[in-house]
């Protein structure tokens, strides 16, 4: 079974400030969700933060968690509502066929690995004089990469995105950008963009920096056993720190056939 899961998080609480800063204590937090050796299953997890004062996280399982922690720690445990929403994943599942088309949110962290960094850091200059150093792992930095690198990668995993139906680029991308942008406007946008520096422990340690950015819009399905994998299994890296998770939505007003 998997279990894709909602929970809503108080931005004010003490607790919620600190998970929210901190894409590794938010790690952490979401693994205590599972009861029985959470590391033997892929967990994914996003937070969105569309409305700052209601962030949302979701959490994708392999197995049916329990999130009494966080509501009682970041939530609103005494107000209203539906705190902590657990839903059954086959039924997205069974619906995975070529062709079907949704509408899709993936945040993810666009990334490129080469041997020779235009501006090194005093780190990649060090690792660089190991000999068995081959590449290094670089983040994409602009809105114009991180869209190239998403649109370079779809159809390995699974879908594709449809042309636009308007002509102009999705927001905040222009010909000006950079090289990299796509000639051809897809039914994509880059909703947000962010820089995360966090560290793992308290001990001095050099921080873990993310570029990530949030991809929206509609995908059309080339390859269903693919684009299952990449469901259940997560896109790019960083995937203990937020992002991979792919979800999915009926699109306003279109029925499909299976």
């Amino acid at each position: 079974m998997t279990y894709l899961s909602r929970i809503r998080i108080n931005p004010l609480r003490e607790k919620s400030r600190v998970l929210l800063a901190s894409p590794h204590a938010m790690h952490g937090a979401v693994m205590y969700g599972i009861p029985d050796a959470p590391t033997d299953q892929r967990i994914l997890w996003r937070l969105d933060a569309d409305d700052p004062r209601r962030p949302m996280l979701f959490v994708l399982t392999a197995t049916r968690p329990d999130w009494s922690h966080l509501v009682e720690q970041v939530g609103w445990p005494d107000a209203d509502g539906e705190h902590a929403a657990i839903r059954d994943y086959a039924p997205l599942l069974s619906q995975i066929a070529v062709g079907r088309e949704f509408a899709f949110r993936l945040t993810a962290n666009p990334v490129q690995n080469t041997s020779t960094p235009t501006k090194p850091t005093a780190t990649q200059l060090e690792r660089a004089a190991e000999t068995k150093r081959r590449s290094f792992r670089i983040g994409h930095r602009t809105a114009g990469q991180q869209l190239a690198w998403f649109l370079s990668r779809t159809q390995q995993w699974g879908f594709e995105v449809p042309r636009a139906r308007t002509d102009p680029p999705a927001l905040g991308l222009h010909a000006a950008d950079d090289d990299q942008q796509p000639s051809t406007p897809r039914e994509v946008r880059i909703i947000a963009r962010a820089r995360r520096s966090f560290r793992k422990k308290n001990n001095g340690a050099k921080p873990v920096v993310l570029h990530t950015a949030t991809f929206e819009g509609r995908l059309r399905i080339t390859d269903a056993v693919a684009f299952t994998e990449r469901l259940l299994g997560g896109i790019g890296p960083a995937k203990s720190y937020g992002c991979g998770l792919l979800t999915l939505a009926p699109l306003p007003g279109l029925r499909q056939e299976r």
